[in-house]
């Protein structure tokens, strides 16, 4: 993921009053550093094992959404508004969220496109199911 990327998500995140887990790679600590403007410090959690913070997440009653394309995927605008804590991941562009990750979520939401691309950039779709998500939209 590129830096602006996860700035941008940063960012959204501190807009929504949510924080970003992301795993201890050095090249997220590099892009962060790049693509982060908050003039404050912002909530960015280092997650070791990302499949077992999920499952400790939800075993702990928070909610998963997986934002992919899946066939039992609801649209964007059917997601209700998170009524408890919810964790929402994001996968890689073109291989999606890995197995592991995906046996995990309790919702998989697509974003409807009625142009020719097959998916929105990252950042842009973390953005728009974050804030539809804190009931802002």
């Amino acid at each position: 993921m590129h830096g602006t990327n996860l700035g941008t998500l940063l960012r959204t995140c501190d807009a929504v009053g949510a924080c970003l887990a992301v795993p201890p790679y050095r090249w997220v600590d590099e892009a962060l550093a790049r693509g982060n403007t908050l003039r404050r410090p912002s909530c960015v959690h280092r997650v070791g094992d990302p499949a077992g913070w999920l499952a400790a997440e939800r075993a702990n009653g928070s909610r998963i959404v997986g934002v992919e394309l899946a066939d039992e995927a609801i649209r964007l605008a059917d997601l209700p508004v998170a009524d408890r804590r919810t964790v929402m991941i994001l996968g890689h562009e073109a291989t999606g969220i890995p197995p592991q990750a995906l046996d995990l979520i309790d919702c998989a939401v697509e974003i409807p496109m009625v142009g020719t691309g097959h998916s929105l950039n990252v950042a842009v779709a973390g953005s728009l199911v974050l804030y539809k998500l804190a009931g802002l939209t």
